[in-house]
């Protein structure tokens, strides 16, 4: 399978890696030169253009996008939408926001062509090795034919679903973000009620005790163990927490649906909080937040 990568940033770097680590060849291309010829020291194609990517591809043509949500996404894909033909597919594996996806889908549709809107998760690490993506798309038919065979390769076992109809997969990686606010906020509370006690406790001892067969042991608590390993009380960072919108947009559906998520909406609130006072909450979650996605640290 060859496939043209359209992002080469943080997340599509090593995602293009990956996919050549399991036998797809890759063109690459992104407005920042510098990145294309990272991607091309990898191993992939360097394309100049997008008009240039896809004279590289052969039929049917599989784009692949990595780039922000909003206006680079979508002015990438309305401009693949005018020169794709029918039967080629356009992926999204940025984090557009579903509904966007879903009218993503129909301008695509309408010209024959096949799109998939994929959400991915495990962060830089995950785009690696073993990611964790959930598509939505045209068709499982489209998905199968072309599709599968990718992601059985650069996702973790069990670490992929087709999820159904266009919009499916970025709404279910829009809730999994609305989870993980949730289950960030609780760990850095509890480190905070920690800092707060009469005892002198070791947090990384601490995040490596609770991630050996503890209840709450999780891929999180490992981050916080390596981020206090390199500063036992984060002092070296302020407690900002920094959020991408998919909280607020899981919290805006449940608003929708009359669903009571009082632990996403109040993790929501802490982080428009702790963009006014910094606390040892913020920290934690700062550090956790870096951890994975490789998102900025405010330095104290």
């Amino acid at each position: 399978m060859k496939i043209g990568l359209v992002g080469l940033g943080k997340m599509g770097l090593n995602l293009a890696q990956n996919m050549m680590d399991h036998g797809s060849e890759v063109v690459g291309f992104d407005l920042n030169k510098d990145f294309v010829d990272q991607a091309a020291g990898f191993g992939a194609e360097a394309a100049t253009s997008l008009d240039d990517l896809l004279s590289k591809l052969p039929s049917p043509k599989v784009v692949w996008l990595m780039l922000p949500a909003g206006k680079p996404t979508e002015m990438t894909i309305d401009n693949l939408v005018k020169v794709l033909d029918k039967g080629d597919y356009i992926v999204d594996g940025g984090n557009s926001f579903w509904k966007t996806s879903v009218a993503d889908a129909k301008k695509a549709e309408a010209e024959g062509i096949n799109f998939f809107d994929c959400g991915t998760s495990g962060g830089q690490s995950g785009a690696r090795h073993d990611g964790n993506f959930m598509i939505g798309g045209t068709s499982k038919e489209a998905f199968d034919a072309a599709l599968k065979p990718v992601f059985e390769g650069i996702a973790q076992e069990n670490g992929y679903l087709y999820t159904g109809a266009a919009g499916s997969g970025h709404y279910l990686k829009m809730v999994h973000n609305g989870v993980e606010y949730g289950m960030m906020e609780a760990i850095g509370e509890g480190f905070d009620v920690l800092a707060h006690s009469q005892f002198d406790y070791d947090n990384e001892a601490v995040a490596k005790l609770w991630n050996n067969g503890s209840v709450v042991r999780s891929w999180l608590m490992e981050l916080c163990e390596e981020a206090f390993a390199k500063d036992a009380n984060l002092d070296e960072i302020k407690g900002t927490m920094h959020s991408s919108g998919e909280g607020k947009w899981t919290l805006e559906e449940a608003l929708d649906q009359q669903v009571a998520t009082p632990v996403i909406g109040l993790s929501l609130m802490m982080r428009y909080r702790s963009m006014e006072t910094d606390t040892f909450t913020g920290k934690v979650v700062s550090a956790m937040r870096h951890g994975f996605g490789g998102h900025a640290v405010d330095k104290a």
